[in-house]
């Protein structure tokens, strides 16, 4: 058979680890469907576009190949955005092939016709069209720029005549590999190690950066050489294990959290960002620190420029050299203890109220207590969200997924399937409101009929409780935001999975318990009370 345009692209996408793509078909995609499955790329049929960029990014997470999401002309494009947006600002590295119609046939036909590149432009690194004569380039150059720092989509047309045709002799290019690169021996080198050496009160805050980096190792070996607490942001949880003596807590969206954090910060005085991207944060933490008078060394793959935070001095270098070049020959003279930090820690917890007899607090404390250590969870947007990233222990890097930059809805239950793609002997737990999986639950007949075993814990209040409460907060009325009751449990059994309603915190290990030895997926819907996050999150 002649090689196609198509099966060029496929085949450099191959090259570059993909196993899997999602979408959902369209005629103007047929070809890059068959050129994807003949490259030994599985081709996933998913209910939404938004849901199969969600898939795509925990299949990245997971085995560090990019993601693929393949959408058919138009509408489908139209539906993906969200998908794009998520991928834009959570730093996914997401390469979205977009049927179009051809140049030629635009010129006198409309239907379906919108301008792709433009429609995707805010939020894709670079939009790129398949040509005969430079397929295996525009799969390249796509590849390396969604994969740079920091990783993000790419955007590539795929005209429908032009997926079929003839690939014409192209040279193959390839770029090498990065290297890891640390600063440079020299006088700010020695200022920060001379910062670091004078330290009473150091600490560090990371973020997905330093997980992009792999900088896991080297975070710990700094911590503990300097005895420095370590501050996670939700996507970087367990890049430094929560149960490491310096783990102190995570920040991103908890103001009951941030009274704790921040105020260790105020009392710091020298803090290096390991990483930290401040698209993950809430205003609250806008300028917490005065870059003229604290100590504060700021390291990053890119400089910052958002001014949402910066340091008294950058290091744009890789995360994990820096942070090993800035301990090196340093002793240290921190007065932290881990006594203090433990308790530190069990402060910062404790407005969320882990010990209660059932509620949202005690769904999340049963649930990590009674699944494996290994688990990979995922979150939706919402108060539970909030309240389950603050209690949820993560002992690895990408083992707790969810949408941060973004915090957008829907995500939690496709990035579970995904992660169960990827991995299926690993247990696979989504946690989500009532709301979010309404907005997704077509998703679970995607799950049946992949064969997904994916647990679904749902917080069930019954309302957006947290645009509820910020309503109540500014002395509206609640509007827009109440639930139907809908027997979650009976529609999973509907759409091929199991069931179960729980109230307390034995029915929720029972079911729990089932749930991961079931041969389908299982729909756990815990019901709690109204307004469960008053005065928590």
């Amino acid at each position: 058979m002649t090689e196609r345009a198509a099966d060029r692209l496929a085949r450099r996408l191959f090259e570059a680890g993909v196993r899997h793509a999602f979408g959902i078909p369209g005629g103007e995609v047929l070809v890059l469907m068959d050129a994807l499955e003949r490259a030994g790329i599985r081709y996933v049929q998913v209910k939404h576009e938004s849901a199969g960029g969600f898939m795509a990014e925990a299949v990245w997470q997971r085995t560090g190949a990019p993601g693929v999401l393949v959408a058919t002309v138009g509408p489908g494009l139209a539906n993906a955005v969200n998908a794009v947006a998520n991928a834009a600002l959570d730093r996914v590295p997401l390469v979205v092939l977009a049927g179009c119609v051809d140049a030629a046939d635009r010129l006198t036909y409309t239907h379906q016709v919108l301008d792709h590149a433009a429609l995707v432009a805010p939020a894709v690194k670079a939009s790129f069209t398949l040509t005969a004569s430079t397929a295996d380039l525009v799969a390249e150059r796509a590849i390396r720029l969604a994969t740079d720092p920091r990783p993000g989509p790419v955007h590539v047309d795929v005209p429908i005549a032009l997926a079929g045709a003839a690939a014409e002799p192209e040279t193959q290019l390839r770029r090498g590999p990065r290297v890891a690169t640390a600063p440079a021996p020299g006088p700010a080198l020695d200022t920060a190690r001379a910062w670091l050496a004078r330290a009473d009160r150091p600490l560090v805050i990371a973020g997905f950066d330093a997980v992009q980096d792999r900088a896991g190792p080297a975070l710990r070996a700094f911590a503990h050489r300097l005895r420095a607490p370590v501050i996670q942001t939700y996507k970087a949880k367990g890049l430094l294990a929560e149960d490491d003596p310096w783990a102190l807590a995570p920040a991103a969206l908890s103001p009951a959290a941030d009274a704790v954090l921040l105020a260790e910060i105020a009392r710091a005085d020298a803090i290096v960002l390991a990483g930290y991207d401040a698209v993950e944060m809430r205003p609250g933490w806008r300028r917490p620190w005065d870059p003229r008078t604290k100590r504060v060394v700021d390291v990053a793959p890119l400089p910052n420029d958002h001014y949402l935070h910066h340091g008294a001095l950058d290091v744009v270098a890789d995360v994990g050299a820096t942070l090993a070049a800035l301990a090196d020959g340093v002793e240290g003279r921190s007065s932290w203890t881990t006594e203090e930090v433990a308790e530190r820690r069990a402060a910062a917890r404790a407005p969320f109220r882990p010990d209660e007899d059932w509620g949202p607090a005690a769904i999340t404390e049963v649930a990590r207590r009674v699944l494996p250590r290994d688990t990979i969870a995922t979150t939706d947007a919402g108060a539970h969200r909030i309240l389950f990233s603050q209690l949820w222990r993560a002992y690895a890097p990408r083992t707790l997924l969810q949408s941060n930059g973004l915090c957008t809805m829907g995500g939690a239950l496709p990035l579970a399937m995904g992660a169960k793609l990827a991995e299926p002997a690993r247990p696979a737990v989504a946690f989500l409101g009532d709301g979010g999986l309404l907005m997704g639950l077509g998703e679970l007949a995607t799950a049946a009929e992949l064969g997904l075993a994916v647990v679904v814990v749902v917080f069930v209040d019954r309302s957006l409780a947290l645009i509820e409460q910020k309503q109540r907060e500014v002395q509206l009325p609640a509007s827009g935001v109440a639930l139907g009751a809908v027997d979650l449990a009976a529609a999973a059994r509907a759409l091929g999975g199991e069931g179960a309603m729980v109230g307390d915190r034995a029915g929720l290990e029972t079911a729990l318990a089932r749930a991961l030895v079931a041969e389908r997926f299982t729909v756990i819907a815990c019901e709690i009370a109204a307004r469960a996050y008053d005065g928590r999150i």
